[in-house]
């Protein structure tokens, strides 16, 4: 008899782990998709066109934590080198991130680890949805921070290397100061909605296992 039943238990535990599984892949694939969709959303400005696919890459982060939210920013970069066109204007292929601005791209993954970090770290420990939003949302500003820092590294080198020549302070006003403001306004609203509706993806979850 107990052999029998450590059997079921073993096998209950494998069907757990397989259901968890597929549901990871699911949010990631989701995610990824949210992401593309909000790059395509954008209002040409400067070198860089407003989208709100930072919001896209902040709500993944935030949703899914460190882990799984990194990986959905890592499956959209990837379709995106491969040719799928998620990028801004529904651009794809390797080209778009070796251009100056592609530094900007690939900065989302730093964006993600930060923000996935903060997300796990909080949980469930604040029960203030308030308190909640105000640390997500400045998890997402030093995220972001990190993703303009790389960005216009990545900018300055490239855009030097073609016989043309930029300062700091001019890579930052053609390529951070405009998208500030928006910046900010996005940050807000991810965190608003993440600290508002996580709790019902957790309720899922738990009422799925």
């Amino acid at each position: 008899m107990e052999e029998t039943k450590k059997e079921e238990s073993g096998k209950e535990k494998k069907v757990g782990k397989g259901r968890s599984a597929a549901r990871d892949l699911c949010y990631i694939a989701l995610f990824a998709a949210i992401v593309a969709v909000c790059a395509w959303i954008s209002v040409p400005v400067g070198d860089i066109p407003v989208t709100l696919q930072t919001m896209g890459v902040c709500l993944a982060a935030a949703f899914l934590g460190l882990k799984r939210g990194t990986a959905a920013v890592a499956v959209y970069i990837l379709l995106g080198l491969c040719g799928v066109p998620v990028f801004a204007g529904f651009t794809g292929g390797a080209a778009k991130l070796l251009m100056p601005t592609g530094g900007y791209i690939v900065g989302f993954i730093f964006t993600a680890l930060v923000v996935g970090g903060v997300s796990d770290a909080v949980g469930e420990r604040i029960k203030s949805a308030w308190a909640r939003a105000g640390i997500l949302a400045a998890a997402m500003a030093v995220g972001v921070a990190v993703c303009y820092a790389f960005g216009t590294a990545w900018f300055m080198i490239l855009y030097n290397r073609a016989d043309r020549s930029v300062t700091l302070a001019g890579a930052l006003m053609m390529c951070v100061v405009p998208y500030l403001l928006p910046d900010l306004v996005k940050i807000i609203a991810a965190s608003l909605l993440v600290s508002r509706l996580k709790k019902y993806m957790r309720k899922g979850n738990r009422q799925s296992r």
